[in-house]
């Protein structure tokens, strides 16, 4: 199940984007004691409690017909119609203002369920202040403090109960899901098409064409599928219309529904840092990942042209050195006889599961292969290792002191584990933990 969407809405200059940092639990937005800064939406994984969430700051919502108003109001219009849950803020010591009451009866027609959030009751004193707000329409109004980070819990909790209560997936657990991500116009809707063998997907040359993710869902070879077509990715800070900015969001919320992830490159354009940005979402996720260049067709090549894009790929995604490279072409069909069968392997792998006893047998070879570092004088001592998880694959390996696990002993591990069981195509976690 794709992680909630909780976007904070409100008039300029209520605390919006400082509430948004707390609740991300960094700086993410500008924060500055002007109307207006914060001009577009922007987006973050929170965590509260034992509940996964995105949260969106938007740009203050305001009545006047001024251009720049008026894009903030349709940027915040977006974010309200794709989430889940509303925090509207207002600012306790303004009092219900006009602007407010033009907000609540913005989220009042939208019907999603609304959080009241009462910006600024520093002290105790200042309660009686959030009496007032309860003729917007929205219930109990919570008080809160940006600047001092008090009633956050309280507000979360109340956020937290409206989240939709779904089963886990809304597929059979033997279904592979998978998504291609990619910077638009990499051709990954041709990709799509090419897969199917129809034109199930709209293609265009046009950049962004794509608005939706699309599930489509079809059987090859005793196979059940479900296929995740995602809007482009751009980069932050380019001028672009509107929806196409949500399409990061969308991307992420397809990710978390997949099993496996195409990376997809485009051979013609060779590699950009946006391309590593938008990898690094599928492998922060724990999802199996595959790097499909695509447009490979469209290349003058040579006897070396395969093996050193290869070597630039792995230059430059150092981070996904387990997950493996298919060069195909969505116009010619080029080896994508081959993606299927590879998107099968990678999701085995990234829900497999390793015999503890053989799993330890392969530790205690590669401890005496290269013995446990140590720190101070303090030697690091591995007792056992067990696998607790799937989808990725888990291991928690039972130390002495988490402390003495330094990271390069770690990758150590995880590489004796990965040539001993293979694992291609899903990253792997190793947790430290004292044995009690």
């Amino acid at each position: 199940m794709a992680n909630p969407v909780v976007a904070i809405v409100g008039r300029p200059n209520v605390g919006k984007s400082t509430i948004f940092n707390r609740i991300a639990g960094e700086r993410i937005s500008i924060v500055e004691d002007v109307p207006g800064v914060t001009r577009d939406r922007i987006y973050s994984s929170a965590e509260w409690l034992n509940y996964k969430f995105h949260v969106i700051d938007t740009g203050g919502i305001d009545i006047g017909d001024e251009p720049l108003l008026v894009q903030i109001r349709q940027q915040a219009e977006i974010a309200i119609d794709e989430a889940d849950v509303i925090i509207f803020m207002t600012n306790g010591r303004d009092g219900v203002t006009a602007a407010d009451e033009e907000v609540a009866k913005m989220l009042h027609r939208s019907n999603k369920p609304v959080v009241l959030a009462v910006n600024k009751i520093d002290n105790p004193d200042m309660r009686d202040l959030i009496y007032d707000f309860y003729a917007l329409g929205f219930g109990e109004p919570y008080p809160i403090s940006g600047s001092h980070g008090t009633g956050l819990g309280d507000l979360l909790d109340a956020v937290a109960q409206h989240f939709p209560k779904q089963a886990e997936s809304d597929y059979e657990d033997d279904v592979i899901k998978f998504c291609l991500i990619g910077r638009p116009n990499v051709g990954k809707s041709s990709l799509v098409n090419a897969i199917l063998g129809e034109e199930r997907v709209i293609v265009s040359d046009m950049a962004g064409t794509t608005r939706d993710a699309v599930d489509t869902t079809f059987t090859r070879e005793g196979q059940e599928y479900v296929i995740i077509d995602t809007a482009g990715m751009r980069k932050r800070g380019k001028i672009y219309e509107s929806t196409e900015k949500y399409s990061i969001l969308r991307a992420l919320k397809a990710i978390e529904r997949s099993d496996v992830v195409l990376v997809v490159l485009n051979a013609e354009e060779g590699i950009i840092e946006q391309d590593k940005k938008i990898a690094g979402y599928a492998h922060e996720a724990g999802r199996g990942v595959v790097i499909v260049v695509n447009k490979w067709d469209a290349l003058e090549k040579d006897d070396k042209t395969l093996i050193e894009f290869e070597r630039k790929i792995r230059d430059h995604f150092q981070f996904l050195d387990y997950a493996p490279i298919l060069f195909v072409s969505a116009k010619t069909k080029q080896r994508l006889h081959k993606l299927l069968p590879l998107v099968q392997t990678v999701s085995e792998n990234h829900a497999m599961r390793v015999q503890t006893n053989v799993l330890n047998e392969v530790i205690i070879d590669a401890v005496a292969m290269n013995p446990t570092p140590t720190h101070n004088g303090q030697r690091l001592k591995i007792y056992y290792v067990t696998q607790v998880a799937v989808k990725p694959p888990t291991f928690v390996v039972f130390v002495n002191d988490p402390e003495l696990m330094h990271f390069s002993y770690e990758r150590f591990l995880e590489n004796r584990i990965r040539d001993a069981f293979g694992f291609e195509g899903t990253p792997i976690k190793l947790i430290a933990r004292p044995r009690k």
